[in-house]
């Protein structure tokens, strides 16, 4: 199965359909509820949504899905029934095939219940409609892209005697976003006045993003938070909010970090713990999404120190 576990939860849907053909007699006796084993909309119904539910275990590479909702509609037409499903969960992963199980099985079962009384039935499509969720739908395209600098705080890396690896997974991970452009990199010792003094200048210089990694603890040198907070004119909590839930069900740590996030002028200020492991969730935790405070700046004239 694919590693979903770095992926976050967020409402996903689907729509899947099928079209069955089928002499008009048959048909009508579809539309009326008169076939001879039964009901076959209403079995149909229930079928597919059962087989949505199930369809991580019919499908060898599904994942098991809180299924939300799962409907199934028809629309009679001339020479035949066009079966839509509609399936939604909140969840890390799509429910692409949990929309296309239930309209496989709600065919299929229509097929079933409509062989008695004709011979040239045939299911002649099934297909994906729409699907919506996902990382995609929250990924704005920004022109020109978002200015980021990473900054590393590490007494041990800046003296050369430990390899940054939290940083450069940070900056990997910003080189994977279509909207942003890294304009800097740097590490420094844990020194609350040489952390304020870069970040004044790269703010004056009209960075856009900037991402701190490390001193975000509780030890007696993590003193990012306390260096940057005052230079923070408006906080956005739930930034750290969404980072620190995302990481509390990876690990009972990230209830630790007194990590903040806010605007200066309108530059945005993240800081991210000094763990690698730390630094990369909360890099799957925030993007693309938090990119939008960009979109949004951007639309606003009214915006602070506007660019």
């Amino acid at each position: 199965m694919k590693d979903i576990t770095p992926k976050f939860e967020t409402l996903r849907t689907a729509v899947a359909e099928a079209f069955i053909s089928a002499p008009s007699n048959a048909l009508q006796l579809l539309k009326e509820r008169r076939l001879e084993k039964g009901d076959a909309l209403e079995l149909a119904r229930a079928a597919g949504v059962m087989a949505a539910k199930r369809a991580w275990e019919l499908i060898p590479y599904c994942h098991p899905i809180p299924i939300t909702h799962c409907s199934i509609n028809y629309e009679f037409e001339p020479d035949g029934v066009r079966v839509r499903s509609e399936v939604k969960a909140i969840a890390p992963t799509g429910v692409e095939m949990e929309a296309l199980t239930a309209v496989n099985v709600a065919v299929l079962t229509l097929y079933d219940m409509l062989k008695p009384h004709a011979s040239d039935i045939e299911i002649q499509s099934i297909k994906l409609v729409e699907k919506r969720g996902g990382k995609s739908d929250w990924r704005d395209r920004l022109e020109p892209p978002v200015k980021a600098h990473v900054i590393v705080l590490s007494d041990s890396v800046a003296a050369g005697k430990k390899e940054d690896r939290a940083g450069k997974a940070v900056v990997n991970a910003l080189k994977g976003e279509p909207s942003v452009e890294v304009a800097g990199y740097d590490i420094l010792p844990d020194d609350p006045e040489k952390l304020k003094a870069l970040v004044q200048r790269l703010v004056d210089e009209g960075v856009d993003l900037i991402l701190t990694v490390g001193g975000t603890g509780l030890a007696s040198t993590d003193q990012t938070v306390e260096a940057l907070k005052p230079l923070i004119e408006r906080e956005v909590p739930g930034i750290m909010e969404a980072a620190r839930a995302y990481g509390q069900k990876r690990t009972p740590y990230a209830m630790l970090s007194r990590g903040i996030a806010g605007l200066i002028r309108n530059t945005l200020v993240i800081t991210l713990p000094g763990s690698t492991r730390g630094a990369t969730e909360t890099m799957e935790a925030l993007f693309p999404a938090v990119l939008h405070v960009f979109y949004v700046m951007r639309k606003l004239p009214h915006a602070h120190g506007y660019r």
